[in-house]
């Protein structure tokens, strides 16, 4: 690793063990889109063949966690041909088929639990989504959002977590529909000590950056009210809601003593993504929690992806002032506080 990268890194752990909290507190790494390259259609995959060096930069960060989590954009399979689902218009479709080895470099790199709620698990059709189930426990990695598995439930140091994913798509738990998520968030939260919400929403790119705080629209689709979705899942029970969908970083909220992030971005997103401008920086969120989900503080680790070497640590710190800008832009009155170093604190109101 070049001295540069060693000296932020370096920085990053001095910083953890001088603002470090107790050892009551619970930490969870989160971060937006992942797809290691495809091999659906022919062409897409990192040189060699080799996920490994897409995330070796960022591999500290995502494990320096008690539980690391990440929305899966896309299947895994090596026979991706014969159940590639057609395109309309090539234009906006795209299908995305990862080897199904990559999958160590996702258990390598740290991650626990993975959403599988977006508009990428049909890619491969039924085939593409029971594969990509298989793959991921096959490797004992976690995942939900699906019909199959809407959520899951494990225990860290003690403390269960509980985890549930929605989006707008077909085969999976429903954005749209909130009595049921609201359901499903009170019936985890009965046997949960810390409840975590994924959505995959809103519509997608540079111009979609800002929260509506109304029902968004994209190529047709009723891709949601992220606003009141969050917010109500909170009310039923979620102590904490992770956004993503938009391929841009969103702005955080504070509600009810509840972090809400609205979208994490594309984290590692190898080729058939647009990674040009705000679609390309991205932040490592960490999160620290209390045994009962009492959100403390959170820490923005910057990065940004290079179209050849993967996802890297950003010494322009650009997605630190991006989230700062927005959700002062959408969230002005919300109780928190985004210092120039990444650190996400509450505000008493």
């Amino acid at each position: 690793m070049r001295m540069r990268l060693s000296a932020l890194a370096a920085a990053w752990f001095l910083w953890a063990a001088a603002f470090g909290q107790s050892s009551d507190t619970l930490t969870l790494v989160a971060v937006g889109d992942i797809m290691l390259g495809t091999n659906y259609p022919a062409g897409y995959l990192p040189p060699g063949n080799d996920c490994r060096p897409l995330l070796e930069e960022v591999k500290p960060y995502l494990r320096d966690a008690d539980v690391t989590f990440g929305n899966l954009e896309g299947t895994f399979s090596d026979n991706p041909a014969p159940y590639a689902k057609s395109c309309s218009n090539p234009r906006w479709c795209y299908r995305f088929s990862m080897p199904e080895k990559y999958v160590q470099c996702l258990t390598d790199a740290g991650f626990d639990i993975l959403n599988m709620a977006n508009n990428h698990v049909h890619d491969l059709g039924t085939y593409g989504k029971r594969n990509t189930m298989r793959v991921l426990r096959e490797a004992g990695l976690r995942f939900m959002g699906v019909c199959e598995r809407p959520t899951d439930t494990f225990t860290v140091k003690g403390v269960k977590f509980g985890f549930a994913g929605f989006a707008p798509n077909s085969g999976t738990c429903s954005i749209n529909d909130y009595r049921k998520m609201e359901e499903t968030v009170k019936k985890l939260k009965e046997t949960c000590d810390i409840v975590v919400v994924s959505f995959h929403g809103g519509a997608e790119g540079s111009k979609y950056q800002h929260v509506p705080k109304k029902t968004e629209y994209f190529l047709g689709q009723n891709r949601g009210n992220v606003y009141e979705f969050a917010h109500r899942a909170i009310d039923a029970g979620a102590d904490l809601v992770i956004g993503h969908g938009p391929h841009v970083t969103r702005a955080v909220e504070n509600y009810k003593g509840k972090l809400i992030a609205y979208s994490l971005g594309n984290f590692c997103t190898y080729k058939r993504f647009n990674i040009r401008g705000p679609n390309g920086i991205a932040p490592i969120l960490k999160v620290y929690l209390d045994k009962e989900g009492n959100f403390l503080e959170a820490r923005i680790i910057p990065v940004y992806q290079d179209e050849n070497r993967g996802t890297l640590i950003d010494p322009q710190k650009r997605v630190i002032e991006k989230i700062r800008t927005l959700t002062a832009e959408d969230f002005p009155h919300t109780p928190l506080v985004i210092t120039d170093d990444g650190r996400i604190l509450p505000r008493k109101e």
